[in-house]
């Protein structure tokens, strides 16, 4: 799997933002089979970070409607990656 293929975007909200600060945890949304190796490798080499652990969790869809018909959203994968001390990814600093 192509290391583009794996990493599909970045997640920024207000938990992962506390994370970031106190633990240098990032977070991103990942592809569906993506195994926890391939989540590593990917994100040192597109953002030349080390990374020392990462924690994947399966993100159900939500029930959503649209009028009288319903739907469900599609489940996504998103992991968290814990990086070594003093490295930092350039994406998340830019606010």
């Amino acid at each position: 799997m192509n290391r583009f293929d794996v990493v599909k975007r970045p997640i920024d909200t207000e938990k992962l933002n506390r994370l970031r600060d106190r633990e240098n945890k990032y977070g991103f949304e990942v592809a569906l089979h993506a195994s926890k190796t391939e989540v590593k490798q990917a994100v040192e080499s597109l953002f030349k970070v080390k990374v020392l652990d990462v924690k994947t969790s399966i993100v159900r869809g939500k029930m959503r409607r649209i009028g009288r018909s319903e739907g469900m959203r599609p489940n996504w994968k998103k992991a968290i990656v814990t990086l070594k001390e003093g490295d930092a990814i350039s994406i998340f600093e830019g606010k």
